[in-house]
């Protein structure tokens, strides 16, 4: 259906104009469309790309694709209820952005629980749709062979900006890292005093994890996890036990324990080639081509042996 007759269908659903630019849907949705590109509406089926910033109506942010670097890839379903966020989608075609508000009682009116945890009135989606590709039932191979190009293009990109934005986080950042030969960037923050691991040794590490843009994905820190907001209390927050050479954590990370001596801090930057690689980590917030930086502090070191896991830090009530 192109985009001019779905305005129109939707101006036979008296979709009025409300305060502040936004129009009125069903369900009490609002929306407000901010770049109108002509084009064929996005449908049940389709494949969209789309940039998402997801917040409360008291902008306590709940998601960032932005943060993480790249967009988020889906095929579109089928609204749950007229006035849901894919009832919203549908209304837009490739190129435009967009401000949604679903409201949360209506939608809990409608089956859906109302997220943990979230007050207000609505959540607010900031969307950008950067690509859509049309089903296409007739053609089925057709479809897929689309969806494969688009994903070698998008590796293509990530791949050759990987440096650009490594280079441009140490400069923005003013730092001067020791590169190693394998790729690894070190910045020794605190010199240890103590002993230098080797392989086969086994060591207690706490350490912060996170994306160019500063956005934490892992931490043994409760505190760190707290002023990231990602705080879990049933997760056990304590140094990382760990066997190097096991191969049980990514190799920038073990190599970058091997630099460091029992005491000191150091900050890693990771290319993908030493973490999670042109796949990323499937389910998680780590892309294909995306590196990493680690903050680390090597707790302890155990020549040749594993060391007990040690207790449980019990969140404070």
């Amino acid at each position: 259906m192109k985009k001019g007759l779905l305005v129109l269908a939707v101006a036979a659903l008296s979709f009025a104009a409300c305060s502040g630019g936004f129009k009125k849907g069903p369900a009490g949705l609002l929306y407000s469309i901010h770049e109108n590109v002509k084009g064929d509406s996005i449908a049940d089926g389709d494949f969209i790309s789309i940039h998402v910033r997801a917040k409360t109506d008291g902008d306590s942010s709940l998601y960032d694709s932005y943060e993480l670097g790249r967009a988020s890839q889906t095929f579109v379903p089928k609204p749950v209820y007229d006035g849901d966020l894919f009832y919203a989608i549908k209304l837009l075609t490739k190129g435009d952005s967009a401000t949604i508000k679903i409201n949360l009682d209506s939608a809990e009116a409608k089956g859906q629980p109302r997220p943990a945890g979230i007050k207000g009135k609505y959540v607010i989606y900031t969307v950008k749709i950067e690509e859509v590709i049309h089903k296409d039932t007739a053609n089925q191979q057709a479809f897929q062979a689309k969806l494969e190009e688009f994903y070698k293009a998008e590796g293509e990109k990530y791949k050759k900006a990987e440096v650009v934005n490594m280079e441009n986080y140490i400069k923005t950042n003013n730092l001067k890292p020791t590169k190693l030969a394998s790729g690894l960037q070190v910045i020794t923050t605190l010199d240890g005093k103590g002993a230098q691991p080797k392989v086969g040794d086994s060591v207690l590490v706490n350490y912060v994890g996170k994306l160019l843009s500063g956005k934490v994905f892992d931490t043994s820190l409760p505190e760190e996890a707290k002023k990231a907001k990602m705080f879990n209390e049933q997760r056990p927050y304590a140094p990382l036990s760990l066997k190097i050479g096991s191969g049980g954590i990514i190799p920038g990370f073990e190599q970058g324990v091997l630099e460091m001596k029992k005491g000191g801090k150091a900050t890693l930057i990771i290319p993908s080639s030493l973490g999670y690689g042109e796949q990323g980590m499937q389910g998680g917030m780590i892309g294909p081509f995306t590196p990493l930086i680690f903050e680390l502090e090597l707790v302890d070191v155990f020549p040749g042996s594993v060391p007990p896991p040690p207790a449980p830090i019990e969140p404070k009530k």
